[in-house]
């Protein structure tokens, strides 16, 4: 009986969201296209960046557009907003400010994607399976706003909100980190080697991140892990 309750138990808390350190060494899987199907992080609180790097693990076969990671604000909607375009292409919203990158396409093979900004210089960087892009320069002398709302699965027209099936994820995100600095080549490359990087971010650790789901988001072990 005392097994049985435990399991209820992290079953309702997992629902309920919130739990820290479940995600680690795990996947979330997005099964099937709906309006209701997300999972809403719970970063370390920031008043703003002035650099940051966002790197997470992705698979998909769906060939439309789609968000992969979209944050909020009361400012601007696509604060920062990673999004797959119709073409493959890859647009880096900052601010609401775009910024495309020609990219191989996410695929059902896992990647590895980072992106990377910093406010002194406007560089932008995208990385994939640690490899660098060409870099953008864009939004100089600007911050990102804190107090958001960060969700994978959807893409927010308004904060925590307004989602639209036809822009929603459908495949697998694993190891998702952001950290308040750009990190180095050597960083990258080196976490881009070997699933479920173990030293995570500084505001979000897919080690101990809090989070919140709601609809068919599943939980998986990540097969790739190294732990």
């Amino acid at each position: 009986m005392g097994k049985l309750l435990l399991l209820v138990l992290l079953g309702c808390a997992w629902l309920s969201g919130g739990v820290n350190g479940v995600l680690q060494g795990k996947s979330l899987v997005f099964p099937s296209a709906t309006e209701d199907s997300y999972v809403t992080l719970q970063p370390v609180a920031f008043d703003h960046l002035s650099a940051f790097t966002l790197c997470l693990r992705a698979a998909s076969e769906q060939r439309r557009s789609y968000s992969l990671f979209s944050y909020a604000t009361s400012g601007s909607d696509n604060e920062v907003l990673l999004w797959r375009n119709e073409d493959a292409t890859l647009s880096v919203y900052l601010s609401g400010k775009i910024f495309r990158f020609v990219l191989p396409d996410i695929t059902a093979l896992m990647r590895h994607l980072c992106v990377s900004w910093e406010s002194t210089s406007g560089r932008i960087a995208v990385w994939l399976d640690g490899v660098r892009s060409l870099r953008h320069v864009g939004h100089q002398g600007g911050q990102l706003r804190g107090g958001g709302t960060m969700i994978l699965g959807q893409e927010q027209d308004r904060v925590g909100g307004k989602f639209d099936v036809k822009q929603c994820f459908v495949g697998e995100v694993t190891d998702l980190n952001l950290w308040d600095r750009v990190l180095t080549p050597t960083e990258i490359r080196a976490i881009s080697q070997g699933g479920c990087h173990k030293a995570g971010g500084n505001i979000i650790n897919w080690a101990t991140v809090g989070h919140e789901s709601s609809g068919t988001v599943s939980l998986r072990d990540n097969e790739d892990c190294t732990i």
